[in-house]
């Protein structure tokens, strides 16, 4: 048998004569599991974001023990380097394994350490590091000047490790379920400061006690080499819920839309309210809560109710400069403007090469948008800073139906970490709380138009009744959430604005949400376009 034919059956290990301690001293090892072998393996993970774009190289930045009573684990902050240009940073924390049967299918690189032959794999697939971590933050103490901080927090007591498993399929975070009570998120895309979500989590927790979110019980900073604090870890409650806002609206709005057959229900004569006007169960007309239902309508105030609630916890604070409430100025609307711009540019330019992929009302739609692009931009251009009174906080920032669980008739917030696509220094920007309040009307209007699409063939009325509805639908769920949220807000003396100035603010919101998802769908599934398309054009036309 060839050589070529040996390493087929059974992968040659690498061969160093260090012991696992000292390994990552070791240049030749760096180099080989950098270059050889975690390249291909980093790509086909889940959690790695650079799929779009080419990989030029991998650099190891930092690397750091995890360790305890004798037992190391390696920490690495790996740079991702791209043909582009840029790079990203990841968090992977390795393990060496030598039984032979296990993690096949975890396995990064075949090795031999000071003649015995295993396996470096990702440590989170091992229960022994799983556990160790759990232990490291359950007896950290108060102050830590190590410079891999482990914190806990006084909500976490009495508790000891009974099992430990993976949350399920997550995108760019890796989820660890603990004792089926307690979830640690590890952060596997990372940036050189404090990750939102752990600063929002923790302050949220432990100052302002707001309680319709996971309690933090937990995290793992490191300090690096320029001596910036890293997040790579959050532990936080388990919330026991019926899963998330969004496949709940679903199956609502469902019921609602086979309600127009069962109650024989004519779109036509559906009576109609203005978007933004502020409602309350009262304003409703009979026919609309004959045929949406009081329970639905019942739940978007509760939802307006936490998340009012979020936003008073936020802009209450006057010590922690972070969180501070603060006035719009001239260099916010710089920032945002330009941001807005080059963001809308992008869109203009995404549209204009997919209108061959676009038909019937998207097409429509689309040609609206470019023949009011000047309208739009000048709607960005616009934002007068001096007019407005109201303040800005601290926001959720990614703020959807997707990052809130459902817990009997109840809803918990969660995912504090802010848009994907903004750098971490913008998600930390503080926004007027009405960006939120934009972002879960911008949701309810994707699982409208989702449940449209999802059950068109068992409806009996037609697509474009259908859309009239939901229109109808999603104003008056507006109207309700609007109520009751500036009700919230004012009764606890946050200022959002007097009322011109919030709708000004919500329509330049669900712009910039509306654009920003734009493209997204252009890229992906442009049958969807129609969404974002039919919300700007709600704002331009209002």
């Amino acid at each position: 048998m060839t050589n070529k034919a040996l390493k087929t059956v059974k992968q040659v290990p690498y061969n160093f004569n260090n012991n696992w301690e000292e390994l990552l001293e070791n240049e030749d090892f760096v180099k080989v599991f950098l270059s050889d072998v975690l390249e291909k393996y980093i790509i086909e993970q889940r959690w790695y974001g650079g799929k779009a774009s080419r990989l030029k190289y991998i650099e190891l930045a930092e690397y750091f023990r995890i360790q305890r009573y004798g037992e190391v684990y390696y920490g690495l902050i790996l740079e991702v380097n791209f043909v582009e240009a840029f790079y990203q940073h990841y968090f992977l924390p390795i393990a060496f394994v030598s039984d032979e049967n296990f993690a096949k299918k975890d396995r990064i690189l075949p090795i031999s350490i000071k003649g015995q032959e295993g396996f470096i794999i990702d440590a989170i697939n091992l229960e022994a590091f799983r556990k160790l971590v759990f232990e490291r933050i359950y007896t950290a103490q108060p102050i830590d000047r190590t410079r891999v901080q482990y914190h806990k927090s006084e909500l976490f007591s009495d508790v000891t490790y009974e099992s430990s498993r993976f949350m399920g399929l997550e995108q760019s975070n890796t989820s660890i379920v603990y004792n089926e009570k307690y979830v640690l998120k590890f952060f596997r895309r990372i940036y050189s400061n404090k990750n939102p979500d752990y600063e929002m989590s923790r302050f949220l927790s432990e100052k302002k006690e707001y309680k319709n979110t996971p309690a933090y019980l937990g995290s793992i900073n490191i300090i690096d080499s320029d001596k910036r604090n890293i997040t790579i870890g959050l532990m936080q409650e388990m919330i026991a819920n019926q899963g998330d806002a969004w496949d709940y609206m679903l199956k609502e709005f469902n019921k609602v839309f086979s309600n127009l057959d069962t109650k024989n229900i004519n779109v036509n004569h559906l009576p109609k309210t203005e978007l933004f006007k502020r409602l309350t169960i009262s304003d409703v007309p009979p026919q609309i809560i004959d045929w949406v239902g009081l329970n639905l309508l019942l739940k978007i105030q509760k939802l307006s109710k936490r998340t009012a609630e979020m936003h008073i916890a936020l802009g209450s604070e006057f010590e922690e400069t972070a969180f501070t409430p603060t006035r719009f100025n001239d260099d916010y609307t710089v920032w945002l403007k330009n941001r807005l711009l080059y963001q809308f540019q992008n869109r203009l330019n995404t549209i204009e090469n997919n209108l061959n992929r676009l038909d019937g009302l998207a097409l429509d739609l689309a040609k609206e948008f470019l023949e009011n692009k000047n309208v739009i931009r000048k709607k960005f251009t616009n934002f007068d800073w001096t007019k407005l009174k109201g303040e800005r906080i601290r926001v959720h920032g990614d703020y959807h139906l997707g990052q809130v669980l459902v817990q009997n008739d109840d809803f918990f917030i969660l995912d504090f970490e802010g848009e994907p696509e903004s750098t971490i220094r913008d998600r930390k920007v503080k926004q007027p709380p009405l960006k939120d309040v934009a972002g879960i009307f911008r949701s309810f209007h994707y699982a409208i138009y989702a449940t449209i699409f999802g059950n068109k063939e068992t409806y009996n009325h037609s697509q474009e009744e259908l859309f009239k509805a939901g229109e109808i639908l999603y104003k008056y769920l507006i109207g309700v959430f609007l109520e009751t949220y500036v009700d919230e807000i004012q009764k606890a003396n946050l200022n959002i604005g007097y009322e011109q100035e919030r709708i000004f603010i919500l329509e330049y919101t669900l712009l910039e949400k509306a654009v920003y998802e734009l493209g997204y769908e252009l890229n992906s599934r442009p049958s969807w376009a129609v969404i974002p398309l039919k919300g700007i054009s709600n704002i331009i036309n209002h």
